[in-house]
Order: C-alpha cells, then structure tokens, then sequence
C-alpha cells in the first residue's frame, strides 16, 4: 500500500478522499467507468452479501460512492465505520489511483462502450445539475469549481449523433476524470494489466446480460459466499434489470440527496447491448473503432466490444 496513487478529479468526484481509508479483511471495491453496470455490479454484491431481496435501505447507503463529493468525506467514511455487514464500497476511479490491499477484492466491469456512450448521454441529461451543484458546494465548497468544469459541456440542444462524438472524441486529461471514451478505456486498462491477480476480477456486462446467474455464481465463487441453492432464483430475478428499475427509488445512485435525478427510474433507461446499432451506420462505426484502437491495447479493445459469453 505504499505506492503513489494518481489523484483523479471532476466536478462530482475526488479519488484523494481514499487516502489514509482503513480497510477491512473481506472488503469489496468496485470500480467501473461511468454507465458500464456500476449500479448493477453493487446490487448483485448486496443480493450475495445479505442473501435477501428485501434490502434493508437505500442501496447507495449500503453501498457508499467514496470519490463522490455530494457528500462530506466524514459523513462517508463514518457510514462505512459503522458497517458490520461485509462492506462492498463503489468508486469511479481507476486502479492505479486505489489503494491496494491483498484482503480487498477489486471488482471492474466492462461493457461495450457505443453503449456507454448513448447511456451517458441520458444519466447526464436526467441529472438535476442544479441539486447535484448545490450538494456538491454544499459539502465541499465551491473554490476549484472552475478549475474542473469540463471546458467544453455538449450542448443539449444538438443532435444526439452530435453528442455522441463529443463524448468519444473528448480529448481532456485522464486525471480530469471526464466522462468519455477515452477515459473509460484508460479506466478499463487499469485493471486489465492487473487481471491475472489473486484479488483483481472483470466482468462484462454483455456476459451479465447473457447469462446472469452463471456471473453471480461467479463472483459468489471469487467472494468465497457460499449461497443456499434455494436462494438462487429469487437472488437471481431481483438482479434483472426490469424488476431494478422497479425498485428505482431505492437503487438508483444518490437518492438519497433529494432530487438529484429530475426522474429516478430513468436512470435504468434501456439497459440494452447494441443500442448504437440503431445511430451509427458503417462510417460512424469505422470512425469509432480507429478512435478506440488508438487509444487501447488491442487484446482490451476486443474483449470490450467482443466479449465470449
């Protein structure tokens, strides 16, 4: 644990906020670039931990988001302090800016980002920025606000093809932790040099969409959770994306802060692989896959948009 981690901000996130965090024996992070199943990975971790459907509150409390600054960083780790369940904690920031710890499972889902991108697009249109901008001052004040508001938002009036090439051709610092292809993919290959370790597992979301009961015995089998073979079906239809979006206002991110989503299930839009089949034609497709391949190994570019179910 002693090396130096690189620091990654934005607007709603500081990876500083890991500094000097105490982990547990057993400690589950999960780390996922933006829209890539964040939500779903630490819904499954909950179904696995507590073995019961019926959550005991608001996921996002279960699950606390440690970068993010809606909230102050002693609110989020005394949460986690108090925890005597096996904590399972989410964060957007990449490996190399994690503290490592041989006792904590380190969790990244990838997904086709074409999809990512669309998703993106929608979680940012659906977030109320007026709530979100007064917690974030609220907890942490507003002196570098400036100093990391992307310089160039897409505008929300363009068209949505336009949008998306603002978000894969976005060339900012990885480290400003901007939401776009090339920071999900330096995000993915973070923890695809490190996929072979002992604690480090990836997943794709086209395998949880494929076959959703194999992946979570799979991850019970990383976590060493041994789970009753009568628990499983009902595990197993609580992680599926419809009955989630059920239960939006008990599993979307930050509910908690009142308002943050302008509509709540809206946040589990479509949940669908392939949407961008429906926006970009050959062009479009061979324009993005030189973008992706200059920016990643080929073995990840692949294994992203090709994943083996």
């Amino acid at each position: 644990m002693g090396d130096t981690l690189r620091r990654y901000r934005s607007l709603l996130a500081d990876s500083q906020r890991w500094e000097g965090f105490e982990f547990r024996d057993g400690d589950i992070v999960i780390s996922t670039p933006s829209k890539c199943g964040t939500t779903w990975m630490q819904m499954i971790c909950a179904l696995l931990v507590f073995q019961d459907p019926e959550l005991s509150g608001p996921l996002t409390k279960l699950s606390p988001w440690m970068d993010v600054q809606t909230d102050t960083i002693d609110n989020v780790r005394a949460a986690l302090d108090a925890q005597t369940h096996r904590r399972f904690i989410k964060t957007h920031t990449p490996f190399d800016g994690l503290p490592h710890d041989e006792r904590v499972t380190y969790i990244s889902v990838g997904r086709d980002l074409r999809d990512a991108g669309l998703s993106w697009d929608n979680h940012f249109r659906n977030m109320n920025l007026e709530v979100v901008l007064n917690a974030r001052v609220e907890a942490v004040g507003m002196d570098d606000i400036a100093e990391l508001i992307p310089d160039a938002l897409p505008d929300p009036s363009s068209e949505l093809i336009e949008r998306f090439w603002h978000w894969v051709d976005h060339d900012g610092r990885q480290s400003e932790g901007f939401s776009g292809l090339k920071a999900a993919l330096h995000h993915l290959s973070t923890f695809w040099e490190h996929r072979d370790d002992d604690n480090v597992a990836l997943f794709h979301y086209a395998d949880l969409k494929a076959d959703l009961e194999r992946e979570m015995r799979r991850l019970a089998s990383i976590l060493n959770i041994q789970v009753p073979e009568e628990k499983w079906p009902r595990l197993v239809t609580a992680a599926t994306f419809d009955r989630m979006r059920d239960r939006a206002e008990q599993l979307a991110p930050q509910v908690s802060v009142d308002g943050f989503w302008n509509d709540s299930a809206r946040f589990f839009n479509e949940g669908s692989s392939g949407q961008w089949r429906s926006l970009l034609n050959d062009d479009d497709v061979a324009r993005y896959e030189a973008r992706a391949r200059s920016l990643a190994p080929p073995d990840l570019i692949d294994w992203v948009h090709a994943p083996k179910h």
